[in-house]
């Protein structure tokens, strides 16, 4: 991430939800929906609102949850015997309504039938399984005027790209750049019509996550006029992507912030 502060939440809280159902909104994307009396503490930010997801790990009958909401979470966390620990991971709010909370999962199963802890999850919820949720904030948070908006990301970053396209003024300008591992992957989502979304899909062809994204933006006509530019996903997309907005496009460095949501090649920690 760039030396930049997010948005933070509004009063956070350590929320116990539940599962209240799941749709498989495309082939490589599970939506999971949460509601629960935890929920009715949660106050909607809108953007790409994200928050830790705990998750019971095989065999926990019940989720061992921190009480502090601060940074001394972890630390609470780490002090937990790691049997009992659940799993962490973070997600961005895909939709927000009265009693429910859509989370989009991204779900990878190797060849030999494998996933990691949130796809499987993903994949197996069921109706009424508990889970921990602490809000962080949002990412995207402009510090100064500018003209238009960047965003690029691949399938990792779609929900924030949806959020934030979802609440822009109406009469935003700007390109979002999203990459996809197939073309039946595409959401429909508010865009204002100033704002040109670009979807790059894989649609098997074998390449890096993140290089059919990187290499748009290195080829896209961009707008004229001061930008801020936000970029999430995998960490060689979102790296490349600033370097190439701040060497060859001459952008500010303030003008670019970017999350390195995931590594290619490295599974995510417990």
């Amino acid at each position: 991430m760039s030396n930049y502060k997010i948005r933070k939440p509004i009063d956070p809280h350590v929320l116990m939800l539940e599962v209240t159902g799941t749709e498989r909104v495309s082939p490589n994307v599970v939506r999971v929906t949460f509601g629960g009396e935890g929920l009715e503490k949660f106050t909607p930010l809108g953007f790409d609102q994200w928050f830790r997801l705990f998750l019971a790990r095989p065999g926990q009958d019940s989720l061992k949850l921190p009480t502090r909401t601060s940074g001394l979470w972890y630390a609470q966390y780490l002090a937990t015997a790691k049997q009992k620990r659940p799993f962490v991971r973070n997600y961005t709010v895909r939709a927000h309504r009265p009693g429910a909370l859509d989370v989009d999962f991204v779900v990878h199963v190797d060849d030999d039938g494998h996933s990691g802890p949130a796809s499987m999850f993903a994949l197996n919820a069921r109706p009424g399984e508990q889970v921990g949720l602490l809000d962080q904030g949002c990412g995207y948070n402009p510090r100064g005027d500018h003209d238009w908006t960047l965003l690029v990301a691949d399938e990792t970053g779609l929900p924030a790209v949806a959020g934030i396209c979802e609440s822009l003024p109406d009469d935003a300008r700007g390109v979002a750049i999203v990459e996809l591992p197939a073309s039946a992957d595409k959401q429909d989502f508010r865009v204002p019509p100033g704002v040109q979304l670009t979807w790059v899909p894989r649609d098997g062809a074998g390449s890096r996550p993140g290089q059919l994204a990187l290499s748009t933006l290195l080829a896209a006509d961009l707008p004229a006029g001061s930008v801020y530019a936000y970029l999430v996903g995998e960490s060689a997309l979102v790296t490349g992507g600033r370097r190439h907005l701040v060497g060859e496009r001459q952008v500010p460095k303030q003008n670019i912030d970017f999350i390195g949501y995931w590594r290619h090649g490295h599974a995510a920690g417990n």
